[in-house]
């Protein structure tokens, strides 16, 4: 069985990276009798600069895609898109757009425990911030989801309290900005090729597929 890797690059507040998530999940479903499949979520912050405390969300939303009007419609869309990917949008119990550098530490120490831990987070995360309207960049809530996961709620607040990880992500998005990522999500796949946006299930699984091929016929080239 062929393997590839995925390397996605997201923004736990992003609505795309969620509805991106959840294609992603689907095309993987897709080739699961065919292709061996390793995912890693890597961090990316579309706000870098926004405060520790966040922000008020519709404020932020208004000034950013042009009024109340822009946002309505942008959210109805979306919403529309959740449903078709099992996601239940709820734009109006979002009350702060916050900082996300917590939550990428949360998803890099996720990673360590393996690849379902950090999953089962970036869904918690996603679910959470979009579904049920709560704070990410709050630490009570980012531990709530670490020991909804899996994950030793001590050592997670141990590792808060001592600032760990904090320069190794920024490091890391930095990365990602030098690549050319300027829009998310981005699956980086095989560390060779890019694709940008939330593609279609169909788009993805053709990607897979078609990558997986090419990778057999170097092999054999190589023979």
């Amino acid at each position: 069985m062929e393997a590839i890797t995925i390397d996605v690059v997201s923004d736990v507040v992003c609505p795309w990276c969620y509805l991106g998530r959840q294609r992603l999940e689907k095309a993987i479903d897709n080739v699961k009798d065919e292709l061996a499949v390793a995912v890693t979520f890597r961090p990316y912050q579309l706000n870098p600069d926004m405060p520790p405390e966040g922000v008020d969300h519709k404020k932020h939303l208004a000034e950013k895609l042009g009024g109340a009007d822009a946002v309505n419609r942008a959210h109805e869309m979306l919403a529309d898109l959740g449903a078709e990917d099992g996601i239940d949008f709820d734009f109006p119990a979002v009350k702060i757009s916050p900082n996300t550098l917590d939550a990428h530490r949360l998803l890099r120490w996720a990673m360590i425990e393996g690849q379902d831990v950090q999953s089962r987070v970036a869904l918690a995360l996603f679910k959470a911030y979009f579904e049920e309207g709560r704070n990410v960049g709050d630490r009570a809530v980012l531990l709530d989801v670490a020991e909804s996961a899996g994950m030793d709620r001590a050592v997670v607040t141990a590792l808060f309290s001592a600032g760990a990880d904090v320069d190794a992500v920024k490091e890391e998005i930095g990365m990602a900005r030098d690549m050319g990522v300027t829009g998310v999500p981005c699956f980086i796949i095989d560390n060779k090729y890019a694709v940008m946006g939330a593609q279609s299930v169909d788009v993805l699984t053709n990607a897979f597929r078609e990558i997986a091929a090419m990778k057999a016929q170097e092999r054999v080239g190589k023979n």
